[in-house]
């Protein structure tokens, strides 16, 4: 594998990314081309700065290439930063240069640092989720930098964190040009290759020069179930997994290519690196795709350098959805013994998962990580002669990590945050495989249950909607019992009875929070529901607050005519509601302040927010446009305007 000399390379390739931040612990992220020599600087406003030395001890190095080296930075800080107050830092190297040197594009207009708020509590958050880096629209984490930047100076104006509620990335829907780019930033840094075992490809170099590379990798993918001589030639007549996803036509494989993924969506240096990608030879219908995925990858790059300044400035908490991985990942009991069972598979989807580890899930929950990082670190120290890990031991590291049960993670903050794993610990339908899974098991919602015990208030941060739409997930169920639920993204919580039920008797435990808000994402529109558990011995107060995409949307008509039949079937009074399991709710949704016919759900990328009071009730609840428009505002209609006879479509609707 050829690669350029370091020299030629910027010293920090992403980052840093702001994770955890605590008074006494900060987490930061980077990537650089060599092993880092640095030190942190923090000055916080009316105090005296501090510089410490980033010591093995405080900066742990994975290298994963030649030329790319992860550096998870974890300070441990004898004397607490102060809460509430604004405290510039730096990041210095070797030789004296700071984040204005490496990193211009990370300060705001008239700063020589980026900085950061310890706010003492969590009554401020940004959230979102389904960044898909090819899609039309604006990115929503560009528009919440735009806002940051009007506040930049002001501590109190400052959101407490950004939660990104799933599919930072998009392992299994990847624009052509976006490959091409993958692939030149695995050779200018070395990133290292794999064998791959029960593909016809011997190995990752192999892969990236077959003729199916491009737009037909659904063609070497254990899914495809067109051309049985294909997948025989290729899978040696075995039993074929399936991979669900209808745009796999560039699906990602290797450890190399999700790592390399990881960097080009979240820094604009390695897009500098690796210029406008070659297109490859491609056929007429995909040269025209080609183009229009260019343009929007254009779009994307261009607001690149604001999406991490934001980064670099709100801590930044994370969790997986399936798209971090791959489509429908771990949907029922049949997708997972079919899929973990060959070898392909099984290597696609722990290879995402290892760059999970290392891009997201470290940085919420270090302590945990500590001997997963070490088979990382085993793994890497020695490459063979072509660059390609060693498979035994990339192998074990996968099953260590599909057998790892703490994905999930809680910050004992006011309110109290719990980021719960729907995607690894679910409850699975033994009676019937191939039905959706519960989203989490029994196991998982009991220790849920005694986390919460004693609590006043709770964030909860769900990738897919605990209250969702009922007509959407009514087409879902029958979907399911006709045996399509995979073609239908059948996964809600209501799916599954033992699920459901569990987590509603959770939220009527006596000793349980009164007041629940839950933050979500994964559907590509945005909506809030009200709810108020009935039949409780003291009122539980749920408010459902989805906000998706932020850079996706769903199709527009599709929405408009699920929006307008959901309303007519299931409207608050509708005997209808008496058939679901969510007939013990009091739920009303709440409206955007700028509908135009009655909309309850808003389509259009950007960002969420939502300013929560001393209860921990929310007290505002906003969707910002990436688009320019005016921010949206969910209200609620006052009972006497609700009851008024329809005018109106939205006066029908509330």
């Amino acid at each position: 594998m050829q690669t350029v000399p370091s020299a030629d390379l910027p010293p920090v390739l992403a980052g840093p990314i702001l994770r955890r931040i605590e008074p006494g612990r900060l987490l930061l992220w980077l990537v650089g081309s060599d092993v880092l020599d640095l030190s942190l600087e923090l000055a916080p406003q009316g105090a005296p700065a501090r510089r410490l030395r980033l010591d093995g001890a405080a900066c742990r190095v994975i290298r994963v290439g030649r030329h790319a080296y992860v550096h998870l930075i974890d300070v441990a800080l004898d004397e607490p930063l102060p809460q509430d107050t604004l405290i510039e830092y730096d990041l210095v190297l070797d030789g004296g240069e700071g984040i204005a040197h490496w990193a211009p594009h990370l300060l705001h207009a008239g700063a020589s640092r980026p900085s950061f708020v310890l706010r003492s509590r969590m009554d401020d958050i940004l959230y979102g989720s389904c960044r898909k880096p090819h899609h039309r629209s604006r990115d929503g984490l560009a528009c919440a930098d735009a806002l940051l930047a009007d506040r930049i100076g002001e501590a109190g104006a400052r959101p407490a964190m950004l939660m990104l509620c799933g599919d930072q990335v998009y392992a299994d829907d990847v624009a052509g040009p976006m490959l091409a780019a993958i692939h030149a930033l695995i050779e200018r840094l070395g990133l290292y290759g794999e064998c791959l075992e029960g593909a016809v490809v011997d190995d990752s170099e192999e892969l990236y020069a077959h003729p199916a590379g491009y737009y037909r990798r659904e063609d070497l993918l254990p899914a495809f179930k067109s051309n049985d001589d294909l997948r025989d030639r290729f899978f040696g007549g075995s039993e074929k997994p399936i991979f669900t996803t209808a745009n796999a036509h560039n699906h990602l494989v290797t450890l190399a290519e999700v790592m390399a993924m990881y960097l080009l969506v979240w820094s604009p240096a390695p897009w500098r690196i690796v210029g406008e990608p070659a297109m490859p030879p491609l056929k007429p219908k995909h040269v025209e795709r080609w183009q229009r995925e260019g343009t929007a990858l254009q779009g994307f790059c261009a607001e690149l350098p604001q999406a991490a300044r934001l980064l670099a400035h709100v801590q930044t908490l994370m969790i997986f959805d399936d798209h971090d991985i791959t489509d429908d990942w771990n949907l029922s009991a049949k997708w997972e013994t079919t899929a973990y069972e060959h070898p392909f598979s099984r290597r696609i989807i722990g290879n995402a998962l290892m760059a999970y580890m290392l891009c997201q899930g470290w940085g919420n929950r270090p302590d945990v990580f500590v001997d997963a990082l070490d088979a990382m670190v085993d793994l890497s120290a020695t490459p063979d002669a072509r660059g390609r890990l060693e498979p035994g031991a990339q192998d074990a590291l996968i099953q260590r990590l599909l057998a790892f049960r703490q994905w999930d993670y809680m910050l004992r903050t006011q309110p109290a945050i719990i980021v719960l794993d729907t995607r690894t610990r679910r409850w699975r339908n033994r009676r019937t495989p191939g039905h959706p899974s519960g989203l989490m098991d029994w196991e998982s919602l009991t220790e849920l249950q005694h986390e919460l015990l004693d609590e006043t208030a709770a964030v909860i941060v769900s990738a897919a909607p605990m209250f969702g739409v009922k007509l959407i997930e009514v087409v879902q169920r029958i979907a399911t019992f006709a045996g399509l639920a995979l073609t239908v993204d059948a996964e809600n919580w209501m799916a599954h009875r033992g699920a459901a039920s569990s987590m509603l008797n959770i939220f009527r435990h006596s000793r349980t929070p009164g007041n629940y808000v839950i933050l979500s994402g994964d559907v590509h529109y945005s909506f809030v529901y009200d709810v108020e558990v009935r039949e409780s011995d003291r009122p539980q107060h749920v408010w459902q607050i989805t906000s998706s995409g932020i850079k996706n949307e769903f199709p527009r008509r599709l929405l408009d005519w699920l929006d307008r039949l959901n309303r007519w079937l299931y409207s608050p009074r509708s005997p209808l509601n008496w058939f679901t399991k969510r007939r013990d709710l009091a739920l009303r949704p709440r409206l955007p302040d700028q509908r135009t016919s009655g909309e309850r759900l808003w389509n259009g990328a950007g960002i969420g927010q939502v300013w929560l009071d001393a209860q921990g009730r929310p007290s505002r609840i906003v969707q910002h446009n990436a688009d320019g428009r005016p921010s949206t505002e969910f209200v609620v209609l006052d009972d006497a305007e609700a009851a008024t006879p329809a005018t109106e479509e939205s006066q029908r609707a509330a």
